[in-house]
């Protein structure tokens, strides 16, 4: 089986490694914009060959779109355009309603299968790609009534072999629920890391006084703006929302500390103690 992979960074670069991993028929043409991320892929085993993006789409019969968001809207229509009717265009961006809405006006459409997999590190480049990213994580399929059938369940099928769990959802509410649950906690983190490192030119000492919670939450700072401004762009609408709501919960604890409400402190606290709750998937009924 011929694969093309666009953009041999951390997420198509480990889709390969995992896609490769005991199965022998696979060939990967890697396409990157950068000839030393395709020396490297090639040199850790990601990609069999680099080729260009003519030649990698239209000979393969399955295309993984793995650039950047902003990129990704650039190259949709040229690949459904040079794609084989046959082929299957799959993709592994953050937002979901600009790319479904530009598929929507190609007679290909059935082709893609718009795919967003919750898994990912801080990390980019071809280095920081490894087989087992994706394994035990989430993967969210966007409009899977305007695909063939037989396409997604393809689809569906490999990621299951990765041990992913599958779940579907329109690419609206796609792009609205992951500006909470991933947009945001990166702003959070970038504006975080930023504020401290503004602090740090008077204070040369709170570096050294920064312990394992601060590394955790600043972790996603050292993410590629690459990847995140576009992101942020092309999610505005969810992203704005989300800040929204966030800065007037700010404001809220702010005022609560201005006031010694030590009380209203220990109860907002309280509330968001529950999202533990949340994320081991346990009912408010089985806490009780």
């Amino acid at each position: 089986m011929n694969v093309c992979v666009i953009g041999l960074g951390l997420l198509g670069g480990s889709f390969s490694l995992a896609l490769k991993k005991g199965r022998e028929n696979v060939h990967v043409k890697g396409v990157d914009i950068s000839e030393a991320n395709g020396k490297k892929a090639i040199e850790l085993g990601i990609a069999d060959e680099t080729v260009t993006f003519e030649e990698g789409v239209s000979t393969c019969e399955l295309i993984v779109l793995a650039t950047p968001v902003n990129v990704m809207v650039k190259q949709i229509i040229p690949i459904l355009d040079l794609m084989s009717p046959e082929a299957i265009l799959t993709d592994l961006g953050s937002t979901k309603e600009a790319l479904c809405n530009l598929a929507d006006t190609h007679p290909k459409r059935s082709r893609y299968v718009a795919a967003h997999p919750i898994a990912g590190t801080e990390n980019s480049g071809p280095e920081a790609a490894f087989a087992s990213l994706m394994h035990h994580k989430m993967m969210i399929i966007c409009e899977r009534e305007k695909s063939d059938k037989e396409a997604v369940e393809y689809v569906e099928e490999l990621f299951k072999s990765f041990d992913m769990k599958i779940t579907h959802m329109s690419s609206r509410d796609h792009d609205r629920h992951i500006a909470f649950v991933s947009h945001l906690s990166h702003i959070t983190s970038f504006v975080l890391g930023a504020t401290v490192l503004d602090k740090e030119k008077d204070e040369r000492s709170i570096f050294a006084m920064a312990g394992s919670g601060f590394s955790s939450t600043v972790r996603l700072a050292k993410s590629s703006p690459d990847m995140w401004a576009p992101i942020f762009s092309q999610n505005k609408k969810n992203v704005l929302a989300a800040l929204d709501a966030y800065i007037n919960k700010l404001k809220h604890f702010k005022e609560i500390i201005d006031n010694d409400d030590e009380q209203g402190s220990y109860d907002l606290m309280l509330h968001a103690n529950e999202i533990r709750r949340v994320l081991h998937g346990i009912s408010k009924d089985e806490t009780e």
